[in-house]
């Protein structure tokens, strides 16, 4: 049992607990969270002592053993396993032990102690928890040095998992994982025989992976039961319930002080008075909840241009001379928000970089919008970020001729307030940098917007910011992410990467999460089902309920984009309609030329809703 006893601790002046009591009882799996700042990883320090507490005291079984994430796995040339297994320190300790003992009784011993202990089966269990992580059996046994940053993170965290700590400390692991990793390391904490404390901004992690959530709120820490979703509508409704006794409380306080002020002076009232005057003194201040600042995104909305902004025809793509995707035929409209589903290494990135221009085609066609402009917002610009200067200082480079107060607007219109403007980008939080970099992202208000794991560093407050500025948002996004709740919510279209191939994914994110648990052997296994049972003799094909859903639901944009086109034609006919248009004769041909452009694009969409409604017809005959 972990007992946190009326700690209090202090940073920089600023008071992070004070007087804070929580009991986590053996074998708990809990949720950790706050907001950015609040202290969750402080208080992680002060249990495993790297920091002193000011009073208070923090109680913990004997012999526990705590293990949390190391900072970093240095680059040398260990392999991965061996980083791995090095992590169970008493085993490589009677490991090495045993290659030079030469007495009898403590060779016994040893070999009686590494029996119990299972460290015949290490080997395996280390390369099961790589490879869950997304390391293939080739990779498990290259140096460490091999791999970036990121990879070796995930390292860190097979070496933490396979020690098994009595208390496993988590700080926002799913940050350097894609979606597969983030879904195995959930399958995994659930069954883990220890104590977790996992702090995390992921909902659906803390939904599926924790029985208790700690929150820390006003220097206190309190445990709810249940997931995330749990915590979420208790503390509504304590909250609730709070405001409306401190209503109460501060109506009788006005009644009270209202019958003092008015009869205090008078002799035949006094006593009543200053009976109501100790009244008022006993009574005990409820306080209301304080409403915490909302979190916003304040996106620049882009000019509607004419469908398609980008369209692909047999387009490859690759690096060095290797295709690494080919057979490309996608087409994306202004209205589009497509999530980017496959395993790590499938193309994803190079899919993305393609999109935003930062690739070159191999082969095939490519046609963009003329006036496309596109933002890209990847987790690695956070990194690429002057530490040196201030998100002010940032901006006026990126805005020249911009002046303070506009620029101050902008900052503050992505959550960036007054102090964090003119704070050194090295002192601001995870989430404050990423923050900064979207705001870079889409300053020139791109009509497509690419997003590259967006909510890492982001608390759960922010990430509700975002889903609101991204649905609010007029131009197309892009999605790669691990974050399923995000892609749930903004997600309308779903295209696979696999295969060296992208294709369109018919079936929902809750069957994809099915069939990435299963692994690929059940992949490959509906592959050869379905070869298989290809018939013969043509079969009239009978929907499913949510394929005919999906197609009504493309008739409906097409018909949504034909309603646009033709708004924008009407516009165009009556600006050509206008005689003073003529008397600026480049000026009309340019309008003519856009009109001409419209009723081009008026075709196109057309087509394509006329192929939509006889998919529909067909499918639900």
């Amino acid at each position: 049992m972990l007992k946190i006893h009326d700690i209090t601790y202090s940073v920089e002046g600023r008071t992070l607990f004070e007087n804070a009591t929580v009991t986590i009882p053996t074998g708990h799996k809990v949720g950790i969270v706050g907001r950015n700042g609040a202290g969750k990883s402080t208080l992680f320090k002060l249990l495993r002592g790297e920091l002193v507490l000011e009073t208070g005291s923090i109680e913990l079984p004997s012999r526990a053993k705590i293990g949390g994430v190391a900072q970093e796995v240095p680059g040398n040339e260990v392999s991965l396993l061996d980083t791995v297994l090095v992590e169970d320190k008493e085993r490589a300790s009677l490991m090495t032990e045993s290659e030079t003992a030469t007495d009898p009784m403590r060779i016994a011993e040893i070999q009686t102690r590494l029996a119990d202990i299972d460290a015949w089966s290490a080997e395996g269990r280390a390369a099961a928890l790589l490879r869950g992580l997304g390391f293939t059996e080739d990779e498990i046994h290259m140096p460490c040095s091999a791999f970036s940053g990121g990879w070796r993170m995930r390292v860190a965290l097979a070496g933490v998992l396979f020690a098994q700590p009595d208390f496993l400390l988590l700080d926002e692991p799913t940050n350097y994982l894609d979606l597969e990793g983030a879904l195995w390391l959930e399958t995994y904490l659930g069954k883990y025989p220890h104590t977790v404390l996992l702090i995390s901004h992921d909902r659906a992690l803390l939904n599926r992976a924790v029985n208790s959530i700690v929150h820390l709120e006003s220097k206190k820490l309190t445990l709810y039961a249940g997931g995330y979703d749990d915590f979420a509508k208790t503390r509504a409704a304590k909250r609730a319930v709070q405001a409306a006794a401190a209503k109460k409380q501060d109506l009788a306080r006005d009644h009270l002080q209202s019958f003092v002020d008015r009869f205090k002076a008078k002799a035949s009232k006094a006593k009543q008075a200053q009976s109501r005057v100790k009244m008022l003194e006993k009574m005990e201040k409820i306080t209301a909840p304080e409403d915490a600042a909302r979190v916003v995104f304040t996106f620049p909305e882009p000019e509607e241009l004419s469908p398609p902004i980008i369209n692909m025809e047999g387009a490859s793509v690759g690096y060095d001379g290797k295709q690494i995707l080919g057979n490309l035929d996608l087409r994306i409209d202004q209205d589009d928000r497509i999530a980017l589903l496959g395993r790590n290494g499938e193309g994803k990135s190079t899919l993305s970089k393609l999109l935003s221009n930062a690739l070159d085609p191999m082969g095939g066609k490519i046609n963009r919008h003329n006036k496309l402009r596109i933002g890209f917002f990847a987790q690695h610009q956070v990194e690429e970020l002057n530490f040196a200067e201030t998100p002010l200082q940032h901006l006026t480079a990126a805005m020249p001729g911009v002046f303070g107060p506009k620029l101050r607007a902008k900052l503050a219109g992505f959550g960036l307030g007054a102090d964090q403007a003119d704070t050194e980008v090295g002192r601001l939080s995870g989430g404050q940098k990423a923050r900064l970099s979207l705001l870079l992202a889409t300053l020139d208000a791109p009509h497509l917007l690419i997003l590259d794991e967006p909510t890492n560093h982001l608390d759960i407050e922010s990430r509700e910011a975002l889903v609101e500025a991204l649905t609010a948002y007029t131009g197309a996004v892009i999605l790669v992410t691990h974050d399923m709740h995000l892609l749930s919510l903004v997600a309308d279209r779903l295209w696979l990467v696999k295969d060296g191939r992208v294709s369109p994914y018919d079936d929902d994110l809750d069957t994809y999460r099915k069939l990435l648990l299963q692994g690929d052997d059940k992949m490959k296994i509906e592959r050869k089902a379905k070869v298989k049972a290809k018939p013969a003799a043509p079969v009239k094909r009978v929907f499913t309920r949510d394929e005919i859903l999906a197609l009504r639901s493309e008739a409906r944009k097409c018909e949504q984009r034909m309603a646009k086109i033709n708004d924008m034609a009407k516009k165009l006919e009556i600006k050509l309609a206008d005689p003073a248009l003529y008397d600026d004769k480049p000026s009309a041909v340019m309008w003519q030329k856009k009109y001409n452009e419209v009723c081009a694009a008026k075709d196109r969409a057309e087509e394509l809703w006329m192929a939509a409604l006889e998919k529909l017809e067909k499918a639900e005959k």
